[in-house]
């Protein structure tokens, strides 16, 4: 937030990266003023929807699935709202779960996507299930990411923490998770909370990678999002798991200190998908062990290619 009050609309210029791979095309879509930038990688098919997360970081997060994957496949990514190249709006309305997946279909729309295999992370598994609860023609398969969804409860030591809006008892620990700490050291909630998605040794380059993401957006704009509407109770989400009609694959890293790993399970039973564990994996395991993230993807995908392969033959 500046001085006078408002809110930053788009993004301050930073030095990037090097990358891997650069995309083949990018674009800027528009609803209702606010700006959500695309790229597009590759050209094979089916095409893969990576969508975002927590506006707490963007697109970038998807670094080591991006050169893999476009290597047989045509890969849309974007940058959620309130992170990245995307714009930053100035109400908590306009980051609902239902927002983003608005964006998601008008990214698909610009892109020329009619359908695609949607692949989330964490907080994306809200805006995905929405996808494939409410748009099932534009859903070919889904994967979720350590799915940070109410179908079990958080882990006790998040559930002791007091509310978000509250003066904090202490900036120790979970306490930081709090719209106070958040305006008084940004840096050291993103350092801590990202300690935590980062559970694995060794871990210090992606966590300055994302503090370094995280430190693109402010804490007002992520404070807003905290106070967003979400998508329901548990029974809400139940519902719409119900509704699920397409191949369904969970990636649930076994040390998962942000989402219980039960919550992975409880989403592969009520979507009739398959649960892929990561022994030991943290929160972000598609960015810790890539290998084995990358290859579940490309087994489910191919999956899903001999199964239309079939229907198309039958």
């Amino acid at each position: 937030m500046r001085a006078d009050g408002s809110v930053r609309s788009e993004p301050a210029d930073r030095p990037e990266q090097t990358r891997a791979r650069y995309p083949d095309e990018t674009g800027v879509i528009e609803r209702d003023g606010v700006r959500v930038a695309w790229e597009r990688y590759g050209d094979g098919s089916p095409t893969i929807l990576l969508m975002p997360t927590w506006s707490i970081i963007h697109s970038r997060l998807w670094k080591q699935q991006i050169p893999d994957l476009a290597r047989r496949h045509r890969v849309i990514a974007f940058d959620g709202r309130g992170n990245g190249r995307s714009a930053r709006p100035p109400t908590a309305e306009a980051y609902a779960e239902a927002e983003f997946a608005a964006d998601a279909l008008a990214v698909m729309d610009a892109t020329s996507t009619e359908r695609a295999v949607v692949i989330t992370l964490s907080m994306g598994a809200q805006r995905g299930l929405l996808l494939a609860s409410d748009h099932a023609d534009r859903v070919a398969g889904m994967v979720f990411i350590g799915p940070s969804l109410a179908l079990q409860p958080r882990a006790p030591d998040r559930e002791a923490v007091n509310e978000f809006l509250e003066p904090p008892v202490s900036d120790e620990g979970w306490a930081k998770y709090n719209a106070h700490s958040w305006r008084r050291d940004y840096r050291g909630f993103l350092e801590f909370f990202f300690s935590q998605c980062f559970s694995e040794a060794h871990s210090t380059k992606p966590i300055e990678d994302a503090v370094g993401w995280g430190l693109e957006t402010d804490p007002e704009t992520l404070i807003l999002t905290e106070l967003a509407p979400g998508i329901g109770d548990r029974d809400a989400i139940l519902a719409r798991c119900a509704r699920v009609t397409c191949p369904v694959l969970v990636i649930h890293g076994g040390d998962d200190r942000i989402t219980p790993h039960a919550r992975g399970e409880a989403l592969a039973r009520a979507t009739r998908g398959r649960l892929v564990t990561i022994e030991g994996g943290g929160h972000i395991p598609n960015a810790r062990d890539p290998v084995k993230v990358n290859l579940a993807i490309r087994d489910f995908v191919g999956r899903l290619e001999r199964l239309e392969r079939l229907g198309r033959s039958s």
